[in-house]
């Protein structure tokens, strides 16, 4: 994989201040970037999340999922903490594309879960990749990471990439009664590590 660093441009958000840093693959034409807030430091731990692009969560304000939730959460705990980074990947739909993310929705609303309709469409649970995450990290100087996810596959592919990751900082938000589904089978099925007690405490 071939990644490129492109510009960096300041993006002001509720939060504060970000820069924002983009990157193209060359190979694939993907397009993705990097938010930094704050001064980071390469020898300490800093604070940040891997986001695959969720444009219906994220953008569109959807409760079927937990995206947008944890995307705002993030920048928040960030601003917060006086630094850290997002990597925000397009790789919509667990890698599926947004046009194929809708026809799994279809599925869903038919009694679907989210693995079966990826399935149903003759796609894995989980085609992301983050192979493109060491160049990006290298680029805004994070060597030593605590990583805001549910996901330990995330934490994997850190450390595969030669990232440490000193602590997983779990992002439980966003529980309501559209995607309490979702949340469980990406529990009890993909591994995400949300406890059983998550599910019975009081809607957010």
């Amino acid at each position: 994989m071939s990644i490129k660093y492109v510009a960096t441009a300041k993006l002001p958000t509720p939060w504060g201040v970000f820069s924002m840093h983009g990157f193209e693959d060359t190979e694939s034409g993907k397009e993705h970037v990097a938010l930094t807030f704050g001064e980071l430091q390469a020898d300490e731990p800093m604070l940040g999340r891997i986001h695959s692009e969720c444009l219906t969560g994220d953008a569109l304000f959807s409760l079927r999922c937990d995206c947008g939730f944890q995307l705002q959460t993030a920048m928040q705990n960030i601003a917060a903490e006086g630094r850290g980074f997002i990597l925000y990947l397009r790789q919509e739909g667990r890698g599926i594309g947004l046009l194929n993310k809708v026809r799994a929705y279809a599925l869903q609303d038919k009694g679907a879960n989210t693995v079966e309709a990826n399935e149903q469409l003759g796609f894995p649970a989980d085609m992301r990749k983050y192979d493109m995450i060491a160049p990006m990290l290298e680029k805004i100087g994070v060597h030593k990471v605590r990583l805001m996810t549910n996901n330990p596959r995330k934490v994997k592919a850190m450390q595969q990439v030669g990232v440490e990751v000193v602590e997983r900082v779990p992002l439980q938000v966003g529980k309501n009664p559209y995607n309490e589904n979702y949340l469980k089978t990406k529990s009890h099925e993909l591994g995400h590590l949300i406890p059983d007690s998550y599910f019975e405490q009081h809607q957010d």
